[in-house]
This record gives C-alpha cells, structure tokens and sequence, in this order.
C-alpha cells in the first residue's frame, strides 16, 4: 500500500522526529511503499522555547524523505498538497500535536478532501497539549473535521475526542517502543564517568523540563527520603523554561550537593551513559499523553515511578514494571521512592520489563494502520 507520511524527521530534535521516523522505516519494512514529506523548517524561534539547533546526534535516525514544508510559507503547503495528489496514496498519515500546526493541516486536509478520495487519518500524540487550554481544544476540533479516522494513545484522549466527535472512528494504542539509543555500561563504569558515587541510589529525569513535568514537585520529595536514604539525583534535558527557580529550590532544600543538572539536549549516543548509571526512572508529570522516556527507561531495562496521568499508567504497571503515585504528591513520590530502594524492587520490575518488550512491538500499530485503512474504506463504500 502507498502510504504518505507527514512530520518531522532528523536534523529535527525530539521524540516526535523519532517516531516518524520509526513509523516510515517499519511502514517499509512491511512492504508498504511510504514517502515522508516532512518540515523545510519547523518551528521559528519566536513560538519556540527550547533550542532551534539540529539534532547533534552522530548516531541519528534517519530516513529518505522530501524536506518541502514550511509552517509560515503557505506556497508550499500547496507544493506538498500537489506532490501528495502526484503520488495518490491509498492512505495520508497525519501527526498531530500542537496546535502550531493547525493552519497547515487545515489547509492540506481541505484540499485532500475537496480534490481527492484519499482517507486521511491521524495519529494523535496528545489532543490538548500538555499546558494547553480551550483554545486548544478549539484549534484541533477546527482541524480534526475532514479526517477519516484517529489513532490515540490514552485511555482519557479516547474518551476526550469521542465527547467532542461523536461519531469519529478512533482506535487507541500505546507509544510503541523507542530502540536503545547508545550502548548500555556497566553501572560501576556509567558512574564513575558521570563523578557519582558507586554505593548511593540514583534516579533520574530524563527530557525536556518544562511545567507539566512535575520537577519541582521531585525535588520537594528529596528531604523526606534523604533523612532514610542518601540518594542523587540526575535531571538530564534541555530546560524549556528558566532555570533559576529550580537552581533556588535546590539551594532552599539544601540539595545543591545531591542533584547534578544537565541543562543540553543530549545526543543519541550520550543516552546510555545517563539510563547505566541510574537505578529508576522518575517521571513526576502533571499531565501528559505518553512519554517517549518511558519507552527509553525500558530499553535499558530500567523501571520508572510516575504519576496516574494520561496514558503513563496504561504503559508503567503498577507493581510490575514501576510504581504509579497521584500527579502533584511530592510525599506519596517519596514514599514510593523510598519503598523501590528499601524493599529492593529492582530486580523484580526489570524482569517483568524483559518479559513484557512484545507488548510495545511496533507491528502492533502497523497491524492497527491496515486495519483502520480497510475500515475506512469499508465505512465508505
């Protein structure tokens, strides 16, 4: 089947331009004949906080596809509208999850509806972003419209989207897994390049900080389990927001000496280094749909504590592959916490995490395009 793909891909930064470029190169692999029309450029500096840099990944995902769109030129959305009437796919994969992109998919899916027969369908990272708000809501249900056909990857978007579309064919699914980006070390080695101590737990927080990631709410659990446990801390990821009012919460709780930040973006290869030297992965969201650093946690095989948000506790089981603790709770996180170190649940949540890597398979979101594709068009006719 000719499938056309829209988003972004390398020299483009985050988990987003990873997972399209794992849909097209599995897309492929299943024979599919997939083309990729992703972004000239992405976002301009103006509407974006992080860094517009590329990607300085030496082991990047990649994959062949056609650099034509650009959000502010709308002459090539028109470009891209063509050459995907050219191609005259039997299916238009559409990402969304910003409401930057509304005036490009608005356009691209008025003119796929109104001058061809191509289903489109689209794969939802988030319906309201995290942080986001009615006019949010608004932007997507503005551009949610003309589709045939939705992908979403959490139980509460499923319920969000069909309250506002009724009677929208949508089919939910979990974040398919991330591959293991760089080489695994032996701890010992991870930390003693890293300067941390061999004999002390370590968590770690992976990704971009931003709000809705619940940092501050981490760093306000440590006192309470550094009085049982001496524990350090790594916050890994390019900081979205300034970085100040955490550097003063450190200095408040008294813990300049237990967390080390690392304020980049830290290229593919580097990541190992970061999963090796840590114990668990601690994701204290607020909101959130999925999380691609849970999907990286399990690479490394390593178990993550995170909160009851979005679709984070349909992918980290409660008791098996993590520990699962109310959003915006630094005393329920620090007895968790405390509880994976002193109950040593380590081993017993890494190997589940072994066991359990079939259920993140990638083919079972293929499986899932082939059948949405022979729906629509069932539903069609």
């Amino acid at each position: 089947m000719r499938i056309s793909v829209v988003g972004p891909t390398f020299p483009y930064r985050g988990g987003i331009a990873h997972y399209t470029t794992l849909l097209v190169q599995y897309l492929r692999q299943r024979q599919h004949e997939a083309y990729l029309h992703s972004y000239r450029r992405q976002y301009p500096k103006l509407f974006f906080p992080g860094n517009t840099d590329p990607d300085p990944s030496e082991q990047a995902l990649c994959v062949d596809c056609e650099y034509i769109l650009d959000p502010i030129l709308p002459w090539t959305w028109w470009r891209t509208f063509r050459r995907i009437r050219q191609l005259d796919p039997a299916l238009l994969l559409l990402q969304w999850w910003t409401p930057f992109w509304t005036p490009v998919l608005f356009a691209l899916t008025a003119w796929i509806h109104h001058w061809t027969h191509i289903p489109i369908l689209f794969l939802c990272h988030h319906i309201i972003p995290p942080d986001g708000g009615p006019l949010d809501w608004s932007l997507a249900r503005f551009v949610f419209q003309r589709a045939n056909g939705f992908i979403v990857l959490s139980e509460e978007d499923f319920a969000l989207l069909r309250r506002a579309l009724p009677q929208a064919y949508i089919r939910g699914t979990t974040l398919p897994a991330l591959p293991r980006f760089g080489q695994p070390l032996p701890q010992a080695e991870a930390r003693s390049r890293l300067g941390l101590p061999s004999d002390e737990p370590v968590l770690l927080f992976f990704g971009f900080v931003r709000r809705y990631k619940g940092l501050r709410y981490l760093l306000q659990a440590l006192p309470q389990v550094r009085q049982r446990l001496p524990l350090r801390l790594l916050v890994v990821g390019e900081f979205w927001e300034d970085e100040r009012p955490y550097q003063e919460l450190l200095d408040e709780l008294d813990l300049q000496d237990s967390v080390q930040l690392i304020n980049r973006y830290v290229p593919n290869e580097e990541m190992g280094l970061y999963f090796s030297a840590a114990d668990v992965v601690t994701l204290p969201y607020l909101e959130a749909s999925q999380s691609g650093v849970v999907q990286m946690a399990f690479a490394f095989k390593r178990p993550v504590i995170t909160t009851r948000v979005g679709g984070l506790a349909d992918t980290v089981e409660d008791e098996k592959s993590g520990l699962i603790v109310p959003p915006g709770d630094s005393a329920a996180l620090a007895q968790a916490i405390l509880r994976y170190f002193e109950d040593d649940l380590g081993p017993r949540f890494q190997a589940y995490i072994e066991q359990s890597e079939e259920s993140f398979a990638w083919d079972r979101l293929i499986d899932l395009v082939e059948l949405m594709h022979t729906e629509i068009l069932r539903r069609g006719s």
